[in-house]
């Protein structure tokens, strides 16, 4: 497992993002605090459950009641959240109970920044006359899921979906008023700007916006034994969507992580 952490080396400061993240605004705050209790609990729950006597067919060792898992993601947006940024990556960690070796279900934190693409970030910028802008763009969401497994010696695959709350950022790295005559794009409302018959409302003064809805996933995924069980490399993929207000949110992330 110590070699394995070495492969890792990224989750560090990719934490020091999210705690930093996590003191933006009091909902941000409330989200983390949230998961980081349920993951808490989690985790604890499975420590206990292993130490516990089992049941006859949980007598293997690759079986565990619990189950906890940590990733990174790779984000891919599409629809017209590609209009407006074009990659990200995140950090996401969750845990939950196995009812039998095939279903389950996994609570899950995840954390995604997005970046914005050159022509959107080129278009605002230039609109408003600020060459040195920033755009950024943080998604939050904690979701419930249901599990079906099959689960081999070495290798597995598995379907999983669920719903929950998805939380979306955007920041300018400044206050920006709007001008006259501004053609009215998908990535300008996805900035927080509103529109008036086409064109961007004038005179709006926007730093930052946010919006909340609820979303579903869905999608699939392979496991790969490494040293000793229950311990496993996993990779899968998934599509995002939660009709966020003005424009919707939807991505579709590859992760790499480990799970137990």
């Amino acid at each position: 497992m110590l070699r394995l952490a070495t492969r890792f080396s990224r989750l560090p400061s990719i934490l020091v993002l999210v705690v930093r993240e996590c003191r933006r605004s009091a909902m941000i705050r409330r989200l983390c605090l949230v998961s980081a209790v349920a993951l808490l609990s989690v985790v604890t729950y499975s420590a206990n459950a292993q130490a516990a006597p089992t049941f006859s067919e949980r007598d293997t060792e690759d079986n565990p009641i619990g189950n906890v898992h940590l990733g990174t993601p790779i984000v891919i947006p599409v629809g017209d959240t590609a209009k407006a940024v074009h990659l990200g990556f995140g950090l996401n960690v969750g845990g939950g109970y196995n009812f039998t070796r095939e279903h389950g279900l996994v609570g899950e934190f995840l954390w995604n920044n997005l970046l914005p693409t050159n022509e959107a970030q080129a278009k605002v910028r230039t609109a408003l006359n600020d060459p040195t802008l920033n755009l950024s763009v943080r998604l939050f969401n904690l979701t419930g899921n249901y599990r079906y497994e099959l689960r081999g010696k070495h290798l597995g695959a598995y379907f999983l979906g669920g719903g929950g709350l998805y939380y979306r950022h955007t920041h300018l790295s400044r206050e920006e008023t709007t001008g006259n005559s501004i053609e009215c794009t998908p990535a300008w409302i996805w900035w927080g700007f509103s529109c008036t018959s086409g064109t961007v409302t004038e005179n709006q003064t926007v730093g930052s916006w946010s919006a909340t809805a609820p979303g579903y996933n869905g999608g699939i995924g392979f496991t790969f034994r490494v040293g000793d069980p229950p311990y496993r490399f996993y990779t899968e993929s998934r599509y995002h969507y939660a009709p966020n207000k003005r424009i919707n949110t939807q991505l579709i992330d590859i992760t790499f992580g480990i799970r137990y």
